[in-house]
């Protein structure tokens, strides 16, 4: 029995640091020229392996479920699961394995180039139903036919009393409510930030999203608003935790699925939202202060420590 299966991306992730500036919100490269890398690094990363390799080190029974080609970034990703104690639950097939390329800013920014490969094909009845035998499952955004799996996979779980999560990104949240339907009414936790949300309901202030967007459905809703602060509501209280000042940011990717995973440990393991929200965001900043989203992600003990 698990305590938690993510379902989601797997990538191989290239980080590299070229020290450009930004220029009006842009990283530019300019056209024909030969940009010399100041740094270059390699790690398994993507959504649903990041939020594994995370609530495996707060102490969650984990495992991972997606799709994966026959490729040495398969065998990256496979790697780091078997070392991060996390079962793979998934498929090995012909096709690529999904990659991404972090292009760091001098500002410290960062624009992901991304593709998720074979994972974003992989149907319902290519999923392994009597393998989730597990109190929770995290759903990160998927494309194509991976979505409609989603979809299928989250009503499913509801029927068997399977608790869900879903980071819900803005490529989703574009589509229509009606869309959405059978997933937001089905979903147990729902965890987006705030131009996420907006994008969905249309709202511009944190409780009116909160609350609208727990109207379609979802049991708790989870809003991050950057450096100001993270909100959770249940249907009747508003909780809200703001992050310390004057955290030095080196690199931010894999930000979001360091607090999935830290909020998802807390609420697992104690039920106490407010104090799920403080586990979030101290992963989230111990990620943030260093190169990689897997790196620093924290154990429980060093995650309550900072709380």
């Amino acid at each position: 029995m698990y305590d938690i299966v993510t379902f989601g991306s797997a990538t191989k992730d290239i980080f590299v640091e070229t020290g450009l500036r930004e220029k009006d919100g842009y990283i530019a490269y300019p056209a024909g020229d030969k940009i010399p890398i100041k740094s270059l690094r390699f790690a398994a990363g993507g959504v649903g392996v990041n939020v594994a390799v995370g609530t495996s080190r707060m102490g969650l029974k984990t495992a991972y479920m997606g799709k994966l080609g026959n490729d040495g970034a398969a065998d990256t990703i496979l790697d780091v699961l078997k070392k991060e104690k996390i079962d793979f639950l998934g498929k090995q097939v012909k096709g690529l394995t999904g990659l991404g390329i972090i292009l760091d800013s001098y500002e410290k920014h960062r624009t992901i180039l991304t593709s998720h490969g074979v994972v974003d094909h992989f149907k319902f009845s290519e999923v392994n139903k009597n393998k989730l035998k597990t109190e929770w499952v995290f759903f990160s955004s998927l494309k194509d036919e991976s979505f409609k799996t989603e979809e299928k996979l989250i009503m499913w779980l509801k029927k068997k009393g399977i608790k869900t999560a879903f980071n819900m990104d803005a490529y989703v949240a574009k589509k229509t409510s009606a869309k959405l339907k059978n997933i937001l009414k089905n979903l147990t936790v729902i965890i987006m930030n705030k131009e996420e949300a907006q994008t969905l309901v249309k709202k511009k202030k944190i409780d009116d999203l909160l609350k609208g967007i727990n109207k379609l459905g979802p049991e708790i809703v989870v809003v991050t608003d950057g450096s100001k602060a993270a909100y959770a509501y249940d249907g009747q209280e508003i909780c809200s935790v703001k992050p310390h000042a004057n955290i030095k940011v080196v690199e931010t990717t894999g930000a979001g699925d360091a607090f999935a995973s830290g909020f998802l440990s807390g609420l697992v393991k104690k039920n106490d939202i407010k104090l799920a929200l403080k586990l979030g965001i101290a992963n989230s900043e111990s990620v943030i202060q260093h190169y990689g989203a897997l790196n620093k992600l924290l154990r429980w003990n060093e995650a309550l420590k900072k709380v």
